[in-house]
């Protein structure tokens, strides 16, 4: 889950909590007050409307300032915008407690053909400090909204500093964030630029440098093949034409995982019989002796991949498997959207995965000829690819398999 997810899903729970507290304080607020008011109207209602139906003004009026009521004399207006919340009626008097629509509470009294409304002035101060709370309630309210845009603002550029990280990641070493923020996360993306910025010069550096050394050892080495061919057969013409044989693989597979290391080249995708794969690998080794490999196609499925790539992978998997085998012949078996190489030899002493890092061998291995790479950019070209390498020791034979 996104943190923008995160952010919204808090913001409309805490919005919510906050919109029901709001209502139920209100309820109870007025709940209370009416409460209030209405034990209040009770209590006082005998001893007024004594006065009442004595018709003694003075004292009533008298009565009425003490207890801080105020006659209301539109009596028709106010009954007519006003509920009943109480009711005590007899033959010859009746009393009320009434809502306004403006929720004031007022008091009716009538006895014979002598009528009074009264409000009782003091609930104003009460309905001020409930209006008062309602107030810090929409402020808080407000403030919640505005710390959510607050929030949104500041976590909006993520989304561009996550994208560029990623194409960064896939290769695009010149992208640059350039933030003209100047808070935390404008930090981070400045950083980031920088870095980005150190990241390309040094890859760009190592990139030119392996390939220069790569193209300008082509040559020598060419010359030092012809040269080789020129000298009388010796034990020592045949360590040296290995040796440069060793020297010009190395450099070729040295400038194709530098090639793939970069994220620049794009995989020419095409469709090809598993058989085809098998043939273009074999191709690639120049093997004279036939028998050192036997070949098994149980199911020529199809392949969707980058034939030269995919080749070079399946070459140097039957590469080390000639190199490293203690018997002969290897074999290569297809079935099952599987490619697999198998060779009779010792157990891998480590993980595969320490055997697919650049220039890495095993203590079984230090007296084979090779340097390390094959298993590398083996595994560099299927992770370009999505495929899978695996492997597997099973009744003295060492399976490597590649899962399309």
């Amino acid at each position: 889950m996104s943190i923008f997810s995160k952010v919204l899903i808090l913001f409309l729970i805490s919005f919510s909590l906050m919109i029901f507290v709001s209502n139920e304080t209100n309820k109870l607020t007025q709940n209370t007050i009416e409460s209030l008011l209405k034990e209040k109207y009770i209590q006082v209602s005998d001893e007024l409307f004594t006065y009442l139906s004595d018709n003694d003004k003075v004292a009533l009026n008298k009565k009425l300032s003490v207890l801080k009521f105020e006659t209301l004399e539109d009596k028709q207006h106010y009954l007519k915008a006003s509920t009943v919340i109480y009711n005590y009626e007899t033959a010859l008097s009746s009393i009320n407690i009434l809502r306004h629509e403006d929720d004031r509470y007022m008091l009716y009294m009538k006895y014979l053909d002598d009528e009074i409304l009264v409000v009782d002035v003091s609930q104003d101060e009460n309905f001020a400090k409930k209006e008062f709370l309602n107030y810090m309630i929409l402020a808080d309210i407000t403030i919640l909204i505005i710390l959510f845009l607050i929030i949104l603002k500041m976590i909006y550029p993520l989304r561009g500093i996550s994208k560029s990280i990623k194409k960064f990641g896939e290769g695009d070493y010149s992208l640059r964030i350039k933030s003209n923020s100047k808070d935390e996360i404008g930090k981070v993306a400045n950083t980031f630029d920088s870095m980005a910025a150190n990241i390309e010069e040094l890859i760009t550096s190592r990139e030119r440098l392996l390939r220069d050394i790569g193209h300008e050892l082509k040559t020598p080495i060419a010359k030092s093949k012809i040269a080789s061919e020129m000298l009388e057969d010796s034990k020592y013409k045949s360590i040296l034409k290995r040796a440069l044989t060793q020297i010009d693989e190395m450099t070729s597979e040295l400038l194709d995982l530098e090639k793939l290391n970069s994220n620049q080249y794009t995989l020419l995708l095409q469709k090809f019989a598993c058989e085809t794969l098998i043939a273009e690998s074999l191709s690639k080794l120049f093997i004279e002796d036939e028998t050192l490999i036997d070949v098994k196609i149980k199911s020529d499925f199809e392949i969707k991949a980058d034939l030269n790539y995919l080749s070079i992978a399946l070459k140097n998997l039957i590469d080390n498997a000639l190199k490293y085998g203690k018997e002969k012949p290897v074999y290569i078996v297809a079935e099952d959207g599987q490619v697999s190489v198998k060779n009779r030899g010792e157990k891998l002493d480590k993980p595969l995965e320490f055997y697919c890092e650049a220039f890495t061998q095993g203590d079984n291995s230090r007296n084979q000829v090779g340097y390390g790479l094959g298993l590398s950019l083996v595994k560099r070209i299927l992770d370009k690819h999505e495929f899978k390498l695996s492997y597997h020791y099973d009744n003295g034979f060492n399976c490597f398999t590649i899962l399309f």
